[in-house]
Formats: C-alpha cells, structure tokens, sequence
C-alpha cells in the first residue's frame, strides 16, 4: 500500500518550549531571595546572577538576566501607569468640587 503524496506535506507540529517554564521558575526563585539587588540593567542583572547563582551555561544565564529585567520593568511601567491614574482621579475630583462650588 503507497501512501499518498498529500500526507508528506504536512509539517512535523513544532515541540512546546520546555525551557520557558525553567527560566521563569529560576528568575521568581532568585528574584524573591534576591529582589533588592536586580535591576532594569540587563548587565548589572547579568552580574548579580554570577554573584548569587552558579549558571554554567551562558545561554540559560541571559535568558534568566532578560526574564528578569524584562519582568522588572513591566512591573516599573505598570506602578508609573497606577500613578498617573490616581493623580488623574484626584485632578477630576478637585475639579468638581471646584465647579460644585462655582454652581452653589
């Protein structure tokens, strides 16, 4: 029995990446041990891993810097964003008790 032509061009499905989960699972390790010594420097995290961690492989060691820094600075971006919404609340709330008082 032959197998038909159209069967040899479907692409062999692509592996999940199993080194996604081993990278976050490290950084959140280092970061909880070590959260006041990184940074949204990708070098200087670089630097604080060789200091607090023994990674062998430089690959698995930037991937955990990039995580890292990356994580950082959505946190960084995420806090200024809260800020400038309260500050925005309390500008709209000073506003109408100000027209509030124009009208009363």
């Amino acid at each position: 029995m032959q197998i038909p032509i159209w069967e040899y061009r479907y692409k062999i499905p692509l592996l999940p990446l199993v080194n996604v989960n081993r990278v976050r699972r490290i950084s959140t390790q280092l970061m909880a041990a070590y959260k006041g010594k990184f940074g949204v420097d990708f070098e200087l995290n670089k630097k604080v891993i060789d200091e607090v961690a023994v990674v062998r492989s430089k690959g698995l060691k930037n991937e955990i810097a990039g995580y890292i820094t990356t994580h950082l600075r959505r946190e960084l971006e995420e806090q200024k964003e809260r800020e400038s919404v309260q500050k925005n609340a309390e500008v709209s709330d000073e506003a109408e008790a100000m027209e509030e008082q124009i009208v009363s």
